[in-house]
């Protein structure tokens, strides 16, 4: 049993393992519907465990699980009822748990809880222009909560958000849940992508005891910079950015060039960062790498 990561948090760096989804698809699954690798929570668990275990075996020391486009309202698209839906929300962390049981027994494991715009699949986690109120949006994040927080992950990943008025839904949700979390937006430079202060997201976590740490994720790398001295005045810094690549909803599919370069790593521990990793377009050879950058500071 690893210790509770907040405490590892206060001692060094810990390194997360990278996008789920670009591992799948190497592999040959199709992501294409608006579940995206949640899907094979359904189809085939036995793929997300082995992809786990291979970003374990690069070096990862936390796993994320394929939860982040998991909702009953997704779900219930496919035609399952509420309790199907939960049972495949439990799914995604026991496959995260034996694949870290099998390969890195001293590792972590966290339930993703992806925003509201990851279930419309329009991009909009990307833009924060949601159709729902701050009220809309904690019902709408509760059950999900409620679901992933007793499924034995040992932190809830709260990830993606991209604006103040989700942030706002997820804490009064997150506080009294008595479950660790960390928050994470997706952000340019020192904005949310609502184009609102980084910084005040950041300070609406302070007085939320379950939030471990805060910080940016699916943002460009050359974002980091801006945003982990905002998040880490706060609490450990969480960074996981995406390759830099650009994600067209449209086509569902990402353009461009990766930017994503594991030697960065070192300044980001430099500026508070404590949970470091990447998200979408970034492969275990990256974390190999990135955790190679961080020896000896890493576990």
């Amino acid at each position: 049993m690893p210790p509770p990561l907040a405490d590892v948090l206060t001692a060094r760096p810990v390194v997360l393992d990278g996008g789920l989804a670009t591992l799948l698809e190497r592999r040959g699954h199709d992501l294409a519907s608006a579940l995206w690798s949640a899907r094979l929570l359904r189809d085939d668990p036995g793929a997300l465990e082995a992809a786990h275990a291979e970003f374990f075996a690069a070096g990862a020391e936390v796993a994320i699980t394929a939860s982040y486009q998991a909702s009953f309202e997704g779900f219930a698209a496919l035609g399952l009822d509420a309790d199907a839906a939960a049972s495949l929300m439990r799914r995604s962390v026991e496959v995260a748990v034996a694949a870290r049981d099998a390969v890195a027994p001293d590792g972590w494991v966290a339930a993703s809880v992806g925003p509201y715009g990851a279930v419309l699949a329009d991009g909009s986690e990307y833009r924060g222009d949601y159709d729902l109120d701050v009220a809309g949006l904690r019902a709408f994040h509760r059950p999900r909560l409620e679901v992933l927080a007793a499924a034995g992950a040992d932190v809830l990943a709260v990830e993606t958000v991209p604006c103040l008025a989700e942030v706002e839904a997820v804490l009064a949700e997150l506080d009294g849940l008595g479950h660790p979390a960390w928050l994470s937006l997706s952000a340019d430079g020192d904005r949310t992508r609502a184009g609102e202060p980084l910084a005040e997201a950041f300070a609406m976590a302070a007085d939320v005891a379950e939030v471990v740490a805060v910080g940016v994720n699916c943002t460009a790398p050359g974002d980091v910079a801006a945003a982990v001295p905002l998040a880490a005045a706060q609490r450990p810094a969480v960074v996981y950015p995406n390759s830099g690549q650009t994600w067209d909803a449209a086509a569902r599919a990402w353009t461009g060039t990766s930017a994503f370069a594991p030697e960065d790593v070192r300044g980001w521990v430099d500026a508070g960062a404590r949970l470091v990793g990447g998200c979408c377009r970034v492969g275990p050879e990256d974390v190999a790498a990135l955790r190679a950058a961080l020896a000896p500071t890493a576990g």
